[in-house]
């Protein structure tokens, strides 16, 4: 195994070399797609504790932001030149700390640095007046949180009369995977595999609020399990 993830290490450090010396700067717009898939399963490596996977796709996002350029036609309208610079900076510093937390087997630091890498992206998106359904998927995190917290305190006293918070955090994440669905580009929005996620979290998010009015704990865990993947699974591949 160690010797397939070294080759696999191996072709993708020549992809990137080769990638550099073809061209020593990218358009701003059309590279951080590819570099934001990158964090994107670099986080989930992270998540599911595959170091070695999360690395390789640190590693192209790091050579790929190297070779951005705060100015061109490329570059965000609202942005000056300076602002832009800066924010790539930054963004050069967090992911260094994000390979040294990596090389380090430091999986939470890794996650954070990640997180909030990937936030500045959307927070910058949303300031020039873009927004799409990766940025949908992105901000339906915090509405699952929410939801986790008020499943698992319902797990411990799980009685109609304790079910208010379930139903209503339920009830707001089902509003969120509802408004990306309408967000969703046409070749998006008929893929099967999309509409397998986005339905398949709707309805079960409707269905932990009935299994809470219901009473039913275990039932709730069961959905809350279920919606935790549905919303890795969306943002694994439309976040």
């Amino acid at each position: 195994m160690r010797c397939i993830i070294a080759l696999l290490a191996w072709l993708a450090s020549t992809v990137l070399v080769l990638g550099a010396e073809a061209g020593k700067s990218a358009d701003f717009a059309s590279a951080m797609p590819t570099i934001m898939a990158n964090l994107r399963s670099a986080a989930s490596y992270v998540r599911t504790g595959n170091i070695a996977l999360a690395q390789m796709e640190t590693d192209e996002a790091v050579a790929a932001w190297k070779r951005l350029e705060p100015t061109g036609s490329g570059a965000l309208p609202a942005f000056a030149p300076a602002a832009m610079s800066d924010y790539l900076d930054r963004g050069r510093g967090r992911l260094a700390t994000i390979t040294r937390a990596l090389d380090s087997g430091d999986n939470i630091a890794a996650g954070r640095e990640l997180l909030a890498l990937r936030q500045s992206f959307h927070d910058l998106r949303r300031h020039a007046g873009l927004y799409e359904l990766g940025d949908c998927i992105f901000e339906i995190a915090p509405a699952m949180e929410k939801l986790r917290v008020a499943a698992t305190r319902y797990g411990e006293q799980p009685a109609v009369a304790n079910a208010e918070d379930t139903v209503a955090t339920a009830s707001a994440f089902r509003d969120r995977l509802q408004r990306c669905n309408e967000w969703a580009r046409p070749e998006i929005a008929e893929k099967s595999e999309f509409r397998r996620l986005i339905d398949g979290a709707i309805a079960s998010s409707g269905e932990v609020a009935h299994a809470a009015m219901a009473g039913d704990g275990p039932l709730v865990h069961r959905y809350l399990i279920e919606l935790q993947s549905y919303a890795q699974l969306l943002d694994f591949r439309y976040g």
